[in-house]
């Protein structure tokens, strides 16, 4: 198993060409926050990633393995609720009060000027729906 154990955000100062040809990793959400976890890249090598405590690893940064080589991280498409307010029954400051609920029940969530994404949730999708807002399932892509 390849240890790696440092992390280069975005691939900063490194060659363009250099990032192109490191192999790569797709991890979703859940993985890349945390530090420590096993993966296998594009090559087909098995990985052990040993990162500090509290590194939250992103789509396009650059893992560097014991042996110098680099793996660049993808962030997978995951499947999320996409909210909108409803033209007809409200306004866009529906969801700064949808935002306020998410937010008091501590849910991850993702703010945009004319929409939220938050992870698949039935009870939330209907008391966002109660709220007379538009909630979608659709796939996020990174």
């Amino acid at each position: 198993m390849l240890q790696i154990s440092k992390i280069i955000a975005q691939g900063a100062g490194l060659a363009p060409v250099l990032v192109k040809r490191a192999a790569t990793l797709e991890l979703d959400w859940d993985i890349r926050q945390k530090s420590r976890f096993d993966a296998t890249d594009s090559l087909g090598r098995q990985l052990g990633i040993f990162l500090p405590r509290g590194t939250l690893v992103r789509g396009g940064d650059v893992l560097v393995a014991e042996d110098g080589s680099m793996v660049r991280v993808m962030a997978a498409p995951q499947p999320v609720l996409r909210i909108t307010a409803c033209t007809t029954h409200g306004s866009a400051f529906d969801l700064t009060r949808a935002a306020y609920h998410l937010g008091n029940r501590h849910v991850p969530i993702e703010l945009k000027p004319d929409h939220l994404k938050i992870e698949p949730d039935h009870v939330l999708a209907d008391m966002l729906r109660a709220m007379h807002l538009i909630v979608t399932a659709t796939c996020s892509r990174p």
